[in-house]
């Protein structure tokens, strides 16, 4: 029955409240505490993808967990990958989501320089 209470508040999920979760999760990440983790995991991984991945976004992930058990989620994994996918889902519509996520990200994801971004296209 927990479970089913669990998933019903989910799926009340809207646009409105992923908005205030999204901005919940950068007001933590930009705490003085998380700010001098994640700059501590970004300067031992260097500008270097699999180190990011490796140090920076399981503090990310973490955080964003704490932020997310208060709108219904799930506490670890599971919860995880359910906003992941209603946010992937929700921004699609709505630019605002899709830049806050986008800020969320910048967090994990190193910086393309415009050079990459040219030869990629190619």
């Amino acid at each position: 029955m927990y479970l089913l209470e669990e998933m019903s508040s989910i799926t009340n999920f809207t646009p409105e409240s992923a908005k205030a979760a999204l901005t919940d999760v950068l007001t933590a990440l930009n705490s003085p505490e998380n700010i001098q983790k994640l700059a501590e995991a970004k300067e031992n991984s260097g500008n270097e993808m699999l180190k990011m991945m490796q140090f920076v976004f399981p503090i990310v992930v973490q955080i964003q967990m704490d932020v997310i058990k208060n709108y219904g989620f799930p506490e670890g994994r599971d919860g995880t990958i359910q906003f992941a996918q209603l946010i992937r889902a929700l921004e699609r519509d709505d630019p605002e989501i899709a830049q806050l996520h986008g800020q969320v990200r910048s967090y994990f994801l190193p910086p393309l320089e415009a050079n990459s971004l040219a030869e990629a296209s190619l």
